[in-house]
């Protein structure tokens, strides 16, 4: 038998044995150790280049051989060192001119000055032949009111009209068909809508009545009606605006009629009436004349008045133009009684002219002021001129021929203090530039040729880029204005003041 220590020693040896055996086997392996390693980049990077010229070899090879063929022009540096004195000479010249202060380098090509955006029509109207007669845009500017007349010859006292308004943001516009139709029992000779409250509009009529409409009431739209009582008008108001009053945010209604009466007027809501607060009267023997333009006129009669224009830089004045051609400058706080009679008035009749200008060659159909100089406004009439006047000399400053036709309107833009526009009885409306020398349209708005005269205008005062035009031929055109037309140059302002400083000849 064997004992563990007599097997001992045969373990011990199978073991030692094997190991041998398992290194030798390890030392023969017939391949390398394998050796791992990673890497990984998120980005590529790339490099282009091109070219449009020949290598810069090539290019210095052929500008070596130019220079070898073309030597040096004959004459030229004989030539340029003998100009050299006199290009230097007016040089320092030019930059002492200021031929050219104010000019700006338009680098924009505005091939279109104008577009018309919208044509809006009112069909009863059209049918009946009436003409567009004022034209007036809300506090907003979105809203424009129409009013139908005729400023032709006719029976007018029988005759109906109508009031239309447009709300051009509204989706779905109807060029068409109006937002608000308003029947009105006469022509309507004048219209102008409220400064603060878009609903409200005033109108003035043949008849001689001035009626407040808030178009926001679309079954009864009146608000007051004046009426014919002992203080109205007897004869066509031809003018009419909304005047601030002494209370603050309050207006009253300011109206003047071919009978030579400009009356003003307190709206009374709650009772649903005018009040008359304030009346004048311009009577031939009570105008002042200045030497220049002797008054022709004799007798006692009224001056009709066919336009007023309000003063926005003085509360105490106002303007007006007759159907003669005068135009007189007029104060609110005159107290000189008018020399007519005064029978029947609830109030005392004033003389309120204290100033007359060069007039007209006939009746003046608009008075504009200016918004940017206080001193500034512009008139224009059947001689087809607009006058620039200012209110501290008799004589005008400037006259430009408008039209051979009549001026109907007359506005200064609200955004360019030398651009004004003139509605012309030829269709046109001419769009002038007082900075320029030539004195020549700077723009013309729908050229005419159809037989139909452009009656009235009215600027956008909240969006200046919008022209409302109305015509006899019952359309309101809505021209867009470009920059160009719209937007101020550095020196307007200044130029404007200059012309504002000139003597009248």
């Amino acid at each position: 038998m064997f004992t563990d220590e007599d097997l001992e020693p045969v373990v011990l040896q199978s073991l030692w044995r094997k190991s041998q055996h398992s290194a030798g086997e390890s030392r023969s392996c017939q391949t390398r150790e394998v050796r791992n390693a990673e890497a990984g980049v998120q980005t590529i990077f790339t490099r282009t280049s091109s070219t449009q010229t020949e290598p810069p070899d090539q290019i210095t090879d052929l500008l070596i051989q130019h220079n070898a063929d073309n030597s040096e022009p004959p004459g030229l540096k004989d030539f340029l060192h003998r100009v050299e004195d006199t290009v230097i000479k007016e040089l320092s010249r030019n930059t002492r001119s200021h031929a050219f202060d104010g000019f700006l380098v338009n680098w924009e090509d505005h091939s279109q000055l104008v577009s018309c955006l919208h044509s809006l029509q009112h069909p009863s109207a059209q049918d009946r032949g009436l003409h567009v007669t004022s034209v007036s845009w809300s506090s907003t500017g979105s809203v424009l009111a129409c009013a139908y007349g005729r400023i032709d010859d006719g029976d007018w006292r029988t005759e109906s009209s109508y009031v239309c308004t447009w709300n051009l943001d509204r989706r779905g516009l109807n060029p068409k068909e109006a937002d608000l139709v308003i029947d009105v029992s006469s022509t309507v000779t004048a219209l102008c809508c409220h400064p603060t409250q878009p609903a409200l509009i005033t109108g003035g009529l043949y008849s001689g009545e001035v009626v407040v409409w808030d178009i926001s009431q679309t079954q009864d739209p009146v608000v007051a009606q004046t009426g014919m009582l002992a203080d109205s008008h007897r004869e066509p108001v031809y003018q009419i605006d909304w005047v601030p009053l002494q209370k603050k945010g309050e207006f009253g209604v300011l109206s003047a009629c071919a009978g030579g009466k400009v009356l003003l007027w307190r709206l009374d809501s709650n009772q649903g009436s005018f009040v008359l607060t304030s009346s004048f009267a311009l009577v031939r023997t009570q105008v002042p004349h200045s030497s220049n333009a002797p008054f022709k006129g004799t007798g006692s009669s009224n001056v009709g008045v066919t336009s007023l224009a309000l003063s926005p830089w003085d509360s105490d004045t106002f303007l007006v133009g007759s159907e003669g051609g005068l135009l007189l400058r007029c104060s609110f706080s005159s107290k000189t009684p008018a020399a007519v009679p005064s029978e029947g008035q609830s109030v005392t009749v004033r003389a309120p002219a204290v100033f007359s200008f060069q007039p007209h060659g006939g009746p003046v159909h608009s008075i504009h002021c200016s918004p940017f100089h206080r001193n500034l406004f512009l008139s224009a009439g059947t001689d087809g001129l607009a006058h620039l006047h200012s209110l501290l000399q008799g004589n005008a400053l400037l006259s430009v021929r408008v039209s051979d036709s009549y001026v109907f309107d007359v506005q200064w833009s609200p955004s360019r203090p030398l651009h004004f526009a003139a509605a012309t009885g030829q269709g046109e409306v001419q769009v002038f530039d007082l900075g320029c020398r030539s004195l020549r349209p700077a723009a013309t708005i729908d050229p005419g040729g159809a037989g139909h005269a452009a009656t009235c205008l009215a600027f956008n005062h909240k969006n200046p880029e919008l022209l409302a035009v109305g015509k006899t031929d019952g359309t309101v055109s809505i021209w867009q204005l470009s920059a160009d037309l719209t937007e101020q140059h550095p020196r307007e302002s200044c130029q404007l003041e200059q012309l504002a400083n000139q003597v009248a000849e």
